[in-house]
């Protein structure tokens, strides 16, 4: 079965995250702040290499609920480990993180059209927000903001 801990968290951060990024995405730059590997890495080799999965996130704060949060910012799963219980696994361990951290709420975003995705968080006690849009700039218009 698959675990998660802080030293594993702590141990396959790069190694995992470069042999991912590598494998799933050849032009993303390997960084990220957590991963989760199917051995614990409690001091036997090589969990970092049999990583099937990061998660991405970060502390935010919540103006409305006057608390911190954390942002999710990527969930990545390889595929031959799919269906295997990873994605269930980190989802939950950055809902520890977030309780023991005190946090408000734990918030990502998913593309309207990944119906798997949403499925799987719904499963998992997500609510899909309706009302909110994501916004973004980048590129030409980041830098026209900047400059004002």
């Amino acid at each position: 079965s698959w675990t998660w801990s802080p030293r594993c968290y702590l141990l396959c951060l790069l190694c995992a995250l470069c042999v991912l990024c590598g494998s799933l995405f050849p032009q993303a730059q390997a960084s990220a702040l957590g991963s989760v590997s199917q051995r614990d890495a409690d001091g036997e080799g090589g969990a970092a290499a049999r990583a099937g999965g990061f998660a991405l996130f970060f502390t935010s704060y919540s103006t409305w609920r006057g608390r911190p949060g954390v942002w999710l910012e990527d969930l990545v799963v390889r595929e031959e480990e799919r269906g295997r219980g990873v994605g269930v696994a980190l989802l939950r361990a950055v809902g520890r993180i977030a309780v023991e951290r005190g946090c408000g709420r734990l918030e990502f975003s998913v593309l309207d059209w990944n119906q798997p995705a949403i499925g799987f968080y719904k499963r998992l006690g997500a609510e899909v927000m309706p009302d909110w849009r994501v916004c973004r700039v980048a590129g030409e218009s980041l830098g026209a903001m900047a400059r004002g």
